[in-house]
């Protein structure tokens, strides 16, 4: 009950190592020069070759003396941890046989003569073993193309041996136990993802009966065999075993280079173009003194005269003003309207006393074209804003008043200015009258 109950842990565990056997990584490889690299990390592997009692540890405790040579077969499943370190899972099958008792004579009770043999059907074993690779640095080539590797770990089978001294023939029932694998090899990468497997196993059986017989020594045999191994996951990502990081940083730093030497180039011919360019752009074909790219009338012929555009400039028609002159008589009619220029107290509106002298003056803008310009004043009674408002409307209304009769609103400016400029003290009632004005200047 207590073999059964072993027997069913070993194979839980060896199918929970390997339950992620099939599984895919989803993530997209994000891998760029210098990034995060992913990489297939899980493979199967199958493999056939020789069984054999003897061993490279064989000295004189071994039952028989001669080993006949037998197939054995097996895979396994692989999951690689680190570049330099995978868990295996190991299966084995087949025959160990040999013959030829060392030690002639009574052994455990049976009599072993010189033409006993032996043979061991090894039913299945199931193992759990650490693969550490020596090396597997290449300096060209990312995918390294020999990595030689040993191995050791535990494991469990099932095994019955056959034993026959020429006329009697004693078959043992089968029987189970655990043993220790260890071995070396090398694989040779072939293409990326695939390799051929080359090694040398020993297996210490944790029994004395495996050849049939019990001498009170551990028996043991060997498997020598050639295998092929595949990776499993996406053909775009490398095997974590066979990779080489030194190789990949040289690789990728001569594409660095590259691509910075591509870029620079382009850069250099961009400098290059844009020279060209502003060369031309800066030059003067016409010779006019402005640049093609400001010109704006190219090809002005030579001795021009050109504006900043680089344009032919027009020569400005010649302006003859007549020569304005002022009589005595015309100050004298504008002297009489300033003086009898009334206005409602406060108010911009103009008393009708005042029309005869302004009609006067209207007269005399439009029969001689004069320009007048109107100023008004005011004392200093009241808010300068208030002031200042007022004194520009009554410039204003002055102003419309001589328009109405004729005068040309183009020749008259009306400006106010407030409490500024007082020809008489604002201290009396005389002198503020003095200051509300509008002033008359002809020009």
């Amino acid at each position: 009950m207590k073999s059964k109950i072993t027997k069913a842990a070993m194979v839980v565990t060896l199918l929970g190592a390997s339950s992620q056997l099939f599984a895919q990584d989803t993530n997209p490889d994000a891998a760029g020069r210098f990034g995060k690299k992913e990489f297939r990390t899980w493979s199967i592997g199958g493999h056939a070759g020789i069984l054999s009692s003897n061993t490279i540890f064989n000295g004189n405790d071994r039952d028989f003396n001669s080993a006949r040579e037998a197939l054995g077969y097996g895979g396994y499943i692989k999951k690689q941890i680190l570049p330099a370190l995978g868990l295996q899972a190991d299966f084995l099958a087949g025959k160990v046989k040999g013959s030829g008792a060392l030690n002639p004579g009574l052994t455990g009770g049976k009599y072993l003569g010189s033409n006993t043999a032996f043979e061991t059907h090894l039913e299945w074993s199931a193992a759990l073993t650490a693969v550490y690779n020596l090396a597997n640095i290449s300096i060209n080539n990312e995918n390294a193309v020999l990595i030689p590797y040993v191995k050791a770990g535990a494991g469990y089978m099932s095994s019955g041996a056959k034993v026959t001294d020429g006329t009697l023939t004693e078959q043992n029932h089968y029987k189970d136990g655990y043993f220790i694998p260890v071995g070396a090899g090398f694989k040779l990468g072939i293409a990326k993802g695939i390799n051929l497997d080359f090694g040398y196993d020993v297996n210490f059986t944790k029994t004395a009966e495996f050849d049939g017989y019990n001498t009170g020594t551990f028996d043991k045999f060997s498997y020598g065999h050639a295998g092929i191994e595949f990776a499993l996951g996406s053909k775009s990502k490398p095997q974590l075993q066979n990779y080489s990081s030194l190789a990949n940083l040289r690789n990728e730093s001569a594409e660095e280079s590259a691509a910075l030497r591509s870029a620079l180039s382009t850069a250099e011919q961009k400098i290059e173009r844009d020279r060209e360019v502003y060369a031309k752009e800066m030059g003067d074909d016409d010779k006019d003194g402005v640049a093609n790219k400001f010109d704006k009338c190219p090809g002005t012929t030579s001795g021009v005269v050109v504006d900043g555009s680089g344009c032919p400039l027009v020569a400005p028609a010649t302006i003859i003003r007549e020569k304005v002159i002022i009589t005595e008589a015309d100050r004298k009619v504008v002297a009489e309207a300033i003086k009898n220029l009334e206005f409602d107290l406060g108010k911009a509106t103009i008393r009708e006393k005042s029309f005869p002298t302004l009609n006067r003056v209207a007269a005399l803008l439009v029969e001689k074209n004069f320009s007048l310009k109107l100023a008004g004043y005011t004392d200093n009674t009241g808010s300068n804003a208030l002031n200042m408002r007022l004194s520009k409307e009554r410039a204003e209304a002055v102003k419309d008043y001589l328009v109405a009769q004729g005068a040309n609103p183009a020749r008259i400016e009306a400006v106010g200015y407030g409490p500024a400029r007082p020809i008489a003290t604002n201290k009396t009632a005389a002198g503020r009258q003095a200051n509300r004005r509008v002033e008359f200047n002809l020009f």
